[in-house]
């Protein structure tokens, strides 16, 4: 067989196997899931006439409250499932199953490959649960064409790898499963400090900064965009840069500390 025959066959094999355990360990999914569909529901029906009467300059109007906050929270998702690759990668590191995985004939790369295609399946499934149940409190994209929904679910799926790629690392470099939770959990906060509940300009003055210059406000007003048909600016290609750099970046660092000889 030849090298890539060899490295396609394990990879897919890698990826069932992290397929079959995230559906062994369904409570891991579901405590991650709580906290974005907790939020949107906290954020809609408690602060939703407030914020969208700040936001809209005196109107409450909970439903364009929830059309903004709803891009957010799915970015938020992606962030927070990607902890769980993080948690994955470490439990595979630590309980000896990647040693295990080097004395066997298998492609090496095919491992890593496994976890993060894993990952971006369980990702975009996952913001797909939180869209359903958005959709059912009232989120609605009548104003969006065809080609922008299917932007919004690559862009998704972009993020998604960009973030699993560091959350690999992140899982690789930590001493157990727990360091490995608290190490990426930055992938869940950062979404807190980005336009995912309120408009950058709405922010203080000394803060702005620290929410604009990062890369999830540029994604979620692209997904902002191209959700609800309204223009998205300069944020798609910085959202491409953002993304593209992040799963580079991730990559490189991953695979190094993978191909590692163990001490």
């Amino acid at each position: 067989m030849s090298s890539l025959g060899l490295a396609l066959r394990d990879s897919s094999t890698m990826l069932r196997r992290n397929l079959l355990h995230i559906r062994g360990y369904p409570s891991l999914t579901l405590n991650l899931l709580l906290t974005p569909i907790m939020l949107l529901l906290l954020f809609a029906y408690i602060f939703g006439d407030t914020m969208s009467a700040g936001i809209g300059g005196g109107d409450a109007d909970r439903s364009e409250y929830l059309a903004y906050l709803v891009p957010g929270i799915l970015m938020l998702t992606i962030g927070g499932t990607t902890i769980g690759s993080a948690v994955s990668v470490s439990m595979d590191m630590n309980e000896g199953v990647v040693a295990r995985f080097r004395t066997m004939a298998i492609h090496r790369g095919s491992v890593l490959i496994g976890h993060v295609l894993g990952s971006v399946l369980q990702c975009v499934a996952s913001a797909v649960l939180v869209g359903a149940v958005a959709m059912a409190i009232g989120f609605r994209t009548t104003d969006a064409t065809v080609q922008e929904l299917i932007l919004a679910v690559g862009l998704l799926t972009l993020v998604s790898l960009a973030l699993t790629w560091i959350a690999v690392g992140m899982g690789l470099v930590s001493p157990n499963a727990e360091a490995a939770g608290n190490n990426a959990m930055p992938l869940m906060i950062l979404p807190l400090l980005s336009s995912a509940f309120v408009p950058v300009d709405a922010m203080p003055g000394w803060f702005q900064p620290i929410a604009r210059y990062q890369p999830f406000t540029p994604a979620i007003e692209t997904l902002r965009g191209l959700l609800l048909g309204t223009g998205i600016g300069h944020n798609g290609w910085l959202a491409a840069v953002w993304c593209v750099g992040l799963a580079l970046l991730g990559y490189l660092w991953s695979t190094s500390l993978f191909h590692r000889d163990p001490k």
